[in-house]
């Protein structure tokens, strides 16, 4: 079974989605994977692992070549039915969205979960975490869609000529993007010479979160006066529309 781990390794298949794809838990393909022989696996487990290895007997372990046409046929197989069986599981929440979009939330979903799965250093965690803060802001900056697409393009996944959004504006971008990567990578940059840049770029964040704290406590004090004159003491579903319109009164009484 040395040989059986080896070539796994070698494919680059996770025990989660490999687990997936035989319908066991990771617990149980360990288990699996413990044992001396193919031949005491379930036969329908074993039968299975071979499909997806395209062998017929586990002699024919030591036969296979790893190379690029049939690690790309082996990952096609084990997408398909990890797919198949991640679908279930997920598509009973999605009712309400088209199939694109059902095909698209479900990708995600489960690329997700495997990541999450597979993380022992908590980083695939932490850049979630920063993945969800990103997603929660999409709409709040163009630019941040013209960086998605620009990562799409230079991992190879997108036409690097396509535009499907402001393409003035994205060819600006994407060409200053490039640019600053390419001096990065190349070591063109050091901590010493950005200093000053980054430190305007925290004394920039730290006024964005002084002007936001500062929006948040006028409208608090807003909100205090308008319950007030109005005589209440909170906001409910009963009487947030006359409160919201004292507040934007208010407000205006400043200007």
């Amino acid at each position: 079974m040395e040989n059986l781990n080896n070539i796994l390794n070698e494919l680059g298949i996770s025990k989660v989605r490999l687990a997936k794809y035989l319908g066991v838990s990771r617990q149980m393909l360990y288990n699996y994977l413990a044992l001396p022989s193919l031949k005491d696996w379930p036969k329908e487990k074993s039968t299975k692992l071979m499909s997806l290895l395209n062998i017929k007997s586990e002699e024919e372990l030591q036969d296979i070549k790893i190379e690029g046409s049939y690690i790309i046929d082996v990952e096609g197989r084990l997408n398909d039915g990890v797919k198949d069986s991640s679908d279930k599981e997920v598509l009973a929440d999605l009712k309400g969205f088209n199939k694109k979009e059902q095909d698209l939330l479900t990708d995600i979903i489960n690329l997700l979960k495997e990541k999450l799965q597979e993380d022992q250093t908590k980083d695939t965690y932490n850049a979630y975490v920063y993945l969800y803060h990103y997603l929660k802001s999409m709409e709040t900056s163009k630019e941040l869609k013209y960086i998605l697409a620009y990562m799409s393009k230079s991992m190879g996944f997108t036409d690097p000529m396509e535009f499907v959004f402001n393409q003035e504006q994205q060819f600006i971008f994407e060409s200053i993007l490039f640019s600053g990567l390419t001096l990065y990578n190349n070591g063109g940059a050091s901590k010493t010479k950005l200093a000053e840049s980054h430190k305007r770029f925290v004394q920039d964040i730290e006024h964005k979160n002084e002007e936001k704290l500062s929006r948040t406590q006028e409208l608090n004090t807003a909100k205090v006066q308008a319950l007030r004159e109005l005589g209440y003491t909170e906001i409910n579903e009963v009487n947030a529309k006359e409160v919201l319109e004292k507040i934007a009164e208010i407000q205006s009484r400043k200007v």
